[in-house]
């Protein structure tokens, strides 16, 4: 088998060793963006009492989505202007920052604002690492390269909660409170990475002269953050309140406002609009955003029924994702080396939404309080291989669909649409799951109590006089709701008998979830069937030669 070589701007080659080498660099990079976009799920709680402010909790998490989101198309559009080498170190070093401050923090309003810059940075990393790779590598090889980054995505994606827990159980590592390397941690792994791309990835300099699109990036601003608010927040303010109506009203401005602004620039446009004539290029697209709703809402469907119905404690929740892991490892690697040797892709993303569908079905019909934990396990690893299957093959049709040029608008316009799903998806579907939840857990308590055993096992005095009972007997009292369900963490401690009917009713609400989910993801395969049968083709190679710069 002949060395594989990497094509670069002026003809110039790099060997197996060097792209293997600048891969390294860039997996960690992403490995950094991506784990952060869960690892304060398990250990968020433990932060916040720790800074006093739990009632804020949420900002945390909400930061970072808004900022890495906005961030990924400015720093696409931006790399085809100014190169990509000079944005991605960038992106190293104010993510690197934000990890530092993060780590320093001493209240949630400081640790908000470090996990904003913390997503400023990650954006350029999710973003360019794809594209630095359709740049140095020649599209017969970057369908399997491709592959392997998007299965570290989706490894880190899950890896996350289980590293978070394990760093929030520990009260001290090296002097320092043990959830504060859930940020520290970024550091070593951080600094390598930027060694490793500053000594290695040497690509020409380029700088074209265009126009930069502020008024694009304003207007995607205004688009997104108040929508991504109300998706955060929209449970605790009420869907139908005046701050919700406001965002909404603020979002559909910006959209406008975007599509306009985007209409005007032309060529120079953060997103250019001329690329959405290109069928693959918009259908890849809307799939990106749709299957980036089913992604992380299952990543946050299934630790939810691994925790409040069968009692699991976060770092076990996490480590039974693995399953998915090695679902995701599965279908990035077969789809990317396939489509390297084929050129076909279109067959993926059809096969990827049919698993994601079934498997959401399948998991939406059989969980309960007595599953088997090996059910569960085997759906995420379906899971798993459906996106597999659909986000490295819609990666690289978004890729080769643009002209080279809009190479680095087209790879992050993917991490953009995905990422837009992710935090769509996880908004609304864990609001939908605790909306669900209190109706369903009054209508099983009401059920209950013309229970005979039930009855007798409630006005037991021993029962009730038991400590670990206490907060159970406390929610008996307030009934079912949304304030009722912020704190379960007494669930599993108290009498099985009595918290049946709460298990039962979390249980049936992430079903109900799940098949709205299978909805989506059948929407979803219906839509694949859209895409063009066609090849994927180096556009680099395609076009005719053009004197350097």
């Amino acid at each position: 088998m002949s060395k594989t070589t990497a094509v670069r701007a002026a003809g110039e080659t790099l060997t197996q060793r060097q792209v293997v080498t600048v891969m390294v660099g860039l997996m960690l990079g992403m490995f950094l963006a991506s784990l952060d976009q869960t690892i304060v799920s398990t250990s968020i709680y433990t932060i916040a009492n720790d800074l006093d402010g739990l009632s804020l909790q949420a900002w945390a998490t909400t930061a970072y989505l808004i900022t890495s989101t906005v961030s990924t198309p400015l720093y696409g559009k931006l790399s085809d202007i100014f190169g990509r080498r000079p944005l991605y170190l960038t992106a190293i070093v104010i993510f690197l920052a934000g990890s530092l401050y993060a780590g320093s923090v001493h209240s949630m309003t400081e640790l908000a604002i470090a996990r904003g810059v913390q997503g400023l940075g990650a954006g350029g990393l999710l973003a360019l690492a794809l594209t630095i790779i359709g740049d140095i590598v020649s599209l017969k090889d970057r369908a399997k390269f491709q592959g392997y980054f998007m299965s570290v995505f989706g490894i880190s994606s899950v890896l996350g909660p289980v590293v978070g827990g394990a760093f929030a159980g520990s009260a001290n590592i090296l002097g320092f409170d043990g959830w504060r390397w859930v940020f520290f941690i970024n550091l070593p792994i951080g600094l390598a990475a930027l060694a490793v791309v500053f000594l290695f990835l040497h690509l020409p300099a380029k700088h074209v002269k265009q126009k930069i699109d502020y008024w694009g990036a304003a207007a995607i601003t205004l688009a997104i953050v108040p929508l991504l608010l109300v998706a955060e927040q929209g449970r605790s303010w009420g869907f139908a309140s005046l701050n919700s109506f406001l965002c909404y009203g603020l979002g559909v401005v910006g959209i406008v406002w975007f599509l306009l602004a985007e209409k005007r620039a032309g060529d120079y446009a953060l997103i250019p609009l001329r690329l959405f004539r290109n069928v693959t290029f918009g259908l890849s697209s809307l799939l990106n955003f749709i299957i980036g709703i089913g992604m992380f809402g299952a990543i946050a469907m299934l630790p939810m029924y691994l925790q409040l119905v069968k009692g699991l404690t976060p770092t076990e929740a996490g480590l039974m994702m693995i399953t998915f892991t090695v679902g995701i490892l599965f279908g990035s690697i077969t789809a990317g080396r396939t489509i390297s040797a084929s050129g076909t892709f279109r067959i993926f993303p059809i096969m990827g939404t049919a698993i994601l569908t079934t498997a959401a079905l399948v998991m939406g019909l059989s969980l309960g309080v007595d599953t088997g934990l090996w059910v569960p396990g085997l759906i995420a690893v379906f899971f798993g291989m459906g996106l597999g299957f659909c986000m490295q093959p819609l990666t690289l049709a978004m890729q080769v669909s643009v002209p080279a040029k809009d190479m680095g608008v087209g790879t992050s316009s993917a991490a953009f649409f995905r990422s837009m799903g992710g935090a769509v998806g996880t908004a609304v579907f864990i609001s939908m799951l605790f909306n669900l939840a209190a109706s369903r857990i009054a209508d099983g308590m009401k059920s209950a109590m013309s229970n005979a055993d039930y009855l007798a096992v409630l006005k037991d005095p021993a029962v009730a006089a038991d400590p670990a009972n206490a907060k159970l007997y406390e929610f008996f009292k307030n009934g079912a709701s949304d304030d009722s369900l912020n704190d379960t963490s007494w669930l599993h401690s108290a009498n099985s008998v009595l918290t049946r009917p709460i298990t039962e009713g979390f249980a049936q609400s992430i079903d109900a979830v799940m098949l709205t989910a299978a909805v989506l993801t059948g929407i979803a395969f219906l839509i694949s069937f859209a895409l063009p049968k066609q090849k994927l083709t180096d556009p680099k190679l395609a076009k005719e030669p053009v004197a350097a710069h």
